[in-house]
């Protein structure tokens, strides 16, 4: 079997992108899935218009089984993924309020060092939160508001033609025995902190049409979600995604969340001056695939190619233009 025919099967048997589909009966039950609506939902984040730009907002919660064995970094991440999602859609983080509950205080106070810890390395304060120490397990959630001016990088806005291109910071190691990829605890948060500020950079001067930050759902999976917002499709080249030595592609491309990583759909006049100012901090970045108008995703490994999600059949996030569609639908006794 083909490298894009194992991608493919494995896209669809993921965990990551199990988990996702979660997001579909929500938007469904709370019908917020038109993307027609002033704040459409399938987003990193929340823009809210305010002004001459936008607040963000947006919220993470982890799983209960990684908060029990790796607490501190469990908090650490609590603002690390939020940061990225604030970032990706081209705005700056204000601050972050935290939820938290625990058996005993000593388990609190671990996970609570860790948010501390990455709070003062990215610069963003705790303002507030909840924390109950009288639970039976430990639970983490935390949300942040950022702001962004005029223009945004949303997952709506990818075009046929665009550029896909993938940027990873490959200075780092896994944390096992999960599968995110960490270039962020042993980093200088100088460095952290600009190498961030590509993304509203690249927002401000207009050089990229939509953008998105790498989830559990890996670099494919986090591809199809801004292609199924933006009603496109594309190809993508698998053996073009940057990559660290002896890593399998099934790991990396299906199930592997870094803490540095963005999808982004360039115009590709655009292409060369995105690229440098990710290789200009020593952040690796390529182009991956390109945009089209078939809201089908392909994966192509040199002469071999296979259809990988063929979006006219199968929604994944349940937002976007077919959401819009099937609102629109008559229905019938």
């Amino acid at each position: 079997m083909s490298l894009p025919q194992l991608l493919a099967n494995a896209l669809r048997a993921s965990r990551g992108i199990a988990h996702k589909t979660d997001i579909a009966a929500a938007v469904a039950a709370l019908g917020v899935s038109d993307p027609r609506t002033l704040i459409p939902v399938g987003d990193d984040c929340a823009a809210i218009p305010d002004g001459d730009g936008h607040l963000l907002f947006a919220i993470e919660g982890f799983i209960n089984e990684f908060v029990e064995k790796d607490p501190w970094f469990a908090g650490w991440c609590g603002v690390m993924v939020n940061v990225s999602d604030i970032y990706a859609m081209g705005g700056r983080p204000i601050a972050v309020v935290d939820a938290i509950w625990s058996a005993g205080e000593s388990r609190m106070r671990a996970v609570l060092a860790g948010l501390a810890d990455a709070s003062r390395a990215y610069g963003v304060p705790v303002v507030g939160g909840h924390s109950n120490a009288h639970s039976d397990r430990g639970q983490l959630s935390v949300a942040i508001l950022g702001r962004a001016q005029r223009r945004l990088l949303t997952s709506f806005d990818a075009k046929p033609g665009d550029v896909l291109v993938a940027a990873i910071d490959l200075r780092g190691s896994y944390r096992e025995p999960y599968p995110h990829w960490n270039a962020s605890t042993g980093a200088p948060p100088a460095r952290l902190r600009a190498d961030l500020e590509i993304l509203p950079r690249l927002a401000e001067d207009g050089l990229c049409h939509a953008a998105k930050d790498i989830s559990q759902a890996g670099v494919i999976g986090t591809t199809l979600m801004m292609l199924e917002c933006s009603g496109v499709g594309a190809t993508i080249r698998v053996d073009a995604v940057p990559a660290p030595p002896g890593v399998s592609p099934h790991k990396w491309l299906i199930s592997t969340f870094p803490s540095f990583g963005f999808v982004l759909a360039v115009p590709p006049q655009n292409l060369a001056q995105v690229t440098q100012r990710f290789l200009a901090r020593d952040i690796a970045c390529a182009a991956i695939g390109h945009c089209d108008d078939t809201r089908r995703l392909r994966l192509r490994d040199h002469a071999d190619e296979c259809l990988a999600w063929d979006l006219h059949e199968r929604t994944l996030i349940g937002c976007g233009p077919a959401a819009s569609n099937a609102l629109q639908e008559p229905l019938h006794a």
